[in-house]
């Protein structure tokens, strides 16, 4: 994509988010760490390995079927942190509030925060609140910036994949895209339509206590499931083979997916893990993940392969095989 520009396909997590990343962000700040492209940075602090990471919520709307701002500020951070291995710890959240912004609203939506803290076992303990000129921002944004321990043992990342690998999935896909989407531009369906936000962090405690041989763990949010699984193959310099029949989605979701014309491999989600597992621990880690209520869809999805690396194909339901690329473009703004 050539243009001097902030575009809104910059945001989507696709391929214009990635050449904004390896092209602009990263040769200024090159660093070691940096450079691993992962959920979260390892940092070793004397005999500690912590995880760090932080993320912005710009979602809209604020409100949704299954959720608000409030709770996806915290489960995000959260899953980001966990997707490192890592046990969270606690959480920052830096507020900038639109001048007007309703003082009710405000508070369901720190009520909501507070309540998604507590189940994920953190506390929010630091933070930062801003007001803007009515005009200047939509409503409110949401930064949480989150703290982890990582066991000992524990080396998780998108470029540990190997041939051989088994993926790994813990539920049915493209419900938190859909959910917005309908609910932004009101449109109605037969099916109540339910965003899938949750924190991951004590399915990944289950899954660390059955296996040591967890190379990848990732939340596919923008970008989806598709673009996810690229970053992996990219990272790792392997192939991935996935297989359309087995992937979990809700007949509801994929009807709706298919009236609009969104291919459910590229709508976000924000309560769901993809894992790349040893094969000999695959079966241990999948059923850890089914003893969680958010993983009893769970399920592989395909494997690892020595061929065509940095891309991903999929095996389609009628036979045939097709190149799963990274998305291209903004396929649905303000999704988080």
């Amino acid at each position: 994509m050539k243009s001097d520009r902030i575009l809104l396909d910059h945001g989507s997590g696709g391929k214009a988010f990635h050449q904004l990343i390896l092209k602009t962000l990263l040769p200024v700040f090159n660093n070691p760490i940096l450079n691993n492209l992962d959920d979260g940075a390892v940092l070793n602090i004397g005999t500690s390995r912590l995880a760090f990471s932080t993320d912005t919520f710009v979602v809209d709307p604020i409100f949704f079927p299954g959720g608000s701002i409030g709770e996806l500020a915290v489960n995000g951070t959260v899953n980001d942190i966990a997707m490192c291995g890592a046990t969270p710890v606690c959480l920052s959240a830096g507020l900038i509030i639109e001048e007007g912004f309703a003082l009710e609203d405000l508070k369901k939506i720190l009520t909501a925060m507070q309540r998604a803290a507590q189940t994920a076992g953190v506390q929010i303990v630091t933070g930062d609140t801003k007001v803007v000129p009515k005009g200047a921002a939509d409503k409110i944004y949401i930064n949480t910036s989150g703290i982890g321990i990582v066991p000992e043992g524990v080396c998780i990342s998108g470029k540990n994949a190997r041939p051989g690998d088994k993926v790994l999935i813990s539920g049915s896909i493209a419900e938190h895209g859909m959910t917005i989407l309908s609910h932004r531009e009101g449109l109605t369906f037969d099916s109540q339509l339910t965003s899938d936000s949750a924190a991951l962090n004590h399915m990944v405690n289950r899954m660390l206590s059955v296996s040591e041989n967890i190379h990848v763990l990732r939340d596919p949010t923008r970008g989806g499931v598709g673009t996810t699984l690229n970053e992996i193959a990219l990272q790792s310099k392997t192939g991935i083979q996935i297989h359309e029949s087995l992937i979990p989605i809700k007949p509801d979701v994929a009807g709706i997916c298919e009236l609009l014309g969104f291919d459910p491999l590229y709508v976000a989600n924000e309560g769901k893990l993809i894992a790349i597992v040893a094969e000999k621990d695959a079966e241990n880690v999948l059923a850890a993940v089914k003893e969680s209520e958010l993983g009893k869809d769970a399920c592989f999805i395909g494997e690892v392969v020595e061929q065509n690396p940095g891309q991903v194909f999929m095996t389609t339901a009628i036979g045939g095989t097709r190149l799963v690329d990274m998305l291209a473009g903004e396929q649905l703004p303000r999704i988080c």
